[in-house]
């Protein structure tokens, strides 16, 4: 293993939630950060390129080199993208939208970057997890975020039924989240399966002009109209004692 001295650092470099003004939702220090990379591992090139031409519009972007990590990435890629590391050049990794790392397939190579000496350094930005749970009123001593909730309507009634047991038995928040075009079925089900007096907050465009967060018991949002078709959302359950 190279000293760390020989070493390139990974930036973990957050982006904007949406199509929201960079200045609003991050810190300078990302355009500092910007300004000395030229090479990037992103989820997708072209919006990785247009969210850096909006933070640093004087980045020359010929000079950019960016690596593509998906799902569609082989595994002997993820060693390739953190080559340029190893030469000592420093990379940034971006996610699509958000904190890089935090459901998001760059975890691999943060955990490539800790294997090999390699110094990780997060960056301050929006997360739209933390967002949404510091507005909810819910849990935040106590809290789990559990990804994608199963397709199968069956899988999924039962894996919300445990969500809401589990926050009732330990005190604790739960969070998902959905894919977007499948939001306002999620919420039909929310209402029909879980309890009356649970707890759900629904969080959508956070950081948006049309942001959207509101908590009620499942009993209030019956009552509740609001359409969240293809709207980022976080969906957190709370049941309390």
């Amino acid at each position: 293993m190279k000293p760390a001295a020989f070493l390139g650092k990974l930036y973990l470099i957050p982006t904007t939630l949406g199509e929201s003004t960079p200045e609003d939702v991050l810190p300078v220090t990302i355009k500092r950060t910007i300004d000395f990379i030229n090479h990037y591992i992103v989820e997708n090139e072209k919006t990785a390129r247009r969210f850096i031409k909006s933070v640093h519009p004087e980045k020359k972007q010929p000079e950019l080199i960016i690596d593509v990590l998906n799902k569609h990435t082989e595994d002997h890629e993820h060693q390739e993208f953190i080559q340029p590391l190893l030469n000592g050049q420093n990379v940034g990794l971006m996610s699509e939208a958000g904190c890089p790392g935090v459901a998001d397939p760059g975890a691999v190579i943060v955990k490539l970057a800790h294997e090999k000496g390699i110094q990780v350094v997060p960056l301050v930005g929006p997360s739209s997890i933390l967002l949404a749970l510091m507005a909810s009123g819910m849990n935040g001593q106590s809290f789990a975020f559990n990804g994608y909730l199963p397709i199968d309507k069956g899988e999924k009634k039962q894996a919300l039924k445990n969500f809401e047991k589990l926050s009732f038995d330990k005190n604790q928040s739960q969070l998902f989240i959905e894919t977007p075009y499948r939001n306002n079925k999620l919420m039909e089900d929310l209402v029909q399966i879980l309890q009356p007096n649970t707890h759900l907050c629904v969080a959508c465009d956070i950081t948006l002009p049309t942001e959207y967060i509101k908590t009620l018991t499942v009993k209030d949002w019956k009552k509740q109209k609001v359409d969240l078709h293809n709207r980022p959302c976080i969906f957190i359950i709370h049941k309390h004692y």
